[in-house]
């Protein structure tokens, strides 16, 4: 029989080469209170607790050492207190995203679009939290809206009377625009921005588990999505609206042009809680 603290001795063994001490160590605290029902200290109130084969932790412990993301491993990622259901189909939510959502809440809007939703968080957020709102979700991956259709608030939406998100399959490259214009107060994206040339330095549990497709953009052309978010902004927006978009933080003052150049009356760039560029607001 394997104790908690024999366990948590070999997972650090087998975590750190992937992450520093610290962040191997949350990993396995979470991993643990997941599948064993523990709390994160118990390996010091209870350090013999007996770690079972049968809770197929140590088939988790196996992929975490592979580089596999925790929030694949266990199947959902916490988003603004919330959890999602998240696969290899859809990014990661990250904290962010979570400023992003705070920052559009801050604008009153009856209706919301998220382009390129992926797992939804930033639609169904949203949808929650905007009091009334009607939110709909863009995505071009059949696999990701699958899994933002199915994320479960059904008792939230009930005790609050929100509307549910409504997905859609588009690819925004397109020239088409399939709706009316000027029919959105609020349009928020963190498409794909991250450029090839990075690729090499990132983290082995990104880069060897995230959809790409919703990863990575060109070298040559880093900002297409930037420009497809404007054209449908300069569109879709109502007189007064507001977009919101993440951004790469190298490419800050070339994406708040992208905006500028299509004519909105603003555009600035917001930092994040690391006082990174993080993100783009414009407005009509």
């Amino acid at each position: 029989m394997t104790s908690l603290k024999d366990f948590l001795r070999g997972g650090l063994t087998a975590l750190e080469p992937l992450y520093p001490a610290e962040e191997a160590r949350n990993i396995l605290m979470s991993l643990c209170e997941s599948r064993l029902g523990v709390a994160r200290y118990a390996y010091i109130t209870d350090p013999d607790f007996p770690v079972e084969e049968s809770s197929g932790i140590f088939k988790d412990l196996e992929r975490l050492s592979k580089g596999e993301p925790l929030q694949y491993v266990l199947g959902h990622a916490e988003f603004r207190g919330r959890r999602f259901k998240v696969t290899p189909d859809v990014l990661i939510p990250r904290p962010e995203t979570e400023s992003l959502c705070e920052e559009a809440l801050k604008f009153p809007a009856k209706r919301i679009l998220d382009l390129c939703t992926g797992s939804g968080c930033i639609a169904w957020t949203m949808a929650l939290e905007a009091k009334g709102a009607e939110t709909f979700g863009i995505d071009i991956s059949p696999a990701a809206l699958e899994i933002a259709r199915g994320q479960d608030f059904s008792e939230e939406i009930e005790a609050t009377g929100s509307h549910r998100p409504v997905f859609i399959e588009y690819d925004i490259l397109r020239d088409e625009i399939p709706f009316e214009p000027e029919s959105f107060d609020l349009i928020l994206s963190n498409p794909p921005y991250i450029m090839e040339s990075q690729r090499e330095s990132m983290r082995l549990n990104v880069v060897g588990f995230e959809p790409h497709l919703a990863l990575f953009v060109p070298d040559g052309d880093p900002l297409v999505f930037y420009r497809a978010v404007a054209r449908w902004s300069g569109r879709l927006l109502s007189p007064g609206g507001t977009g919101i978009v993440e951004i790469n933080e190298d490419l800050g003052p070339q994406t708040r042009d992208v905006f500028l150049e299509a004519g909105f009356s603003e555009s600035r760039i917001l930092n994040d809680f690391f006082g990174k560029n993080r993100f783009v607001l414009f407005s009509k």
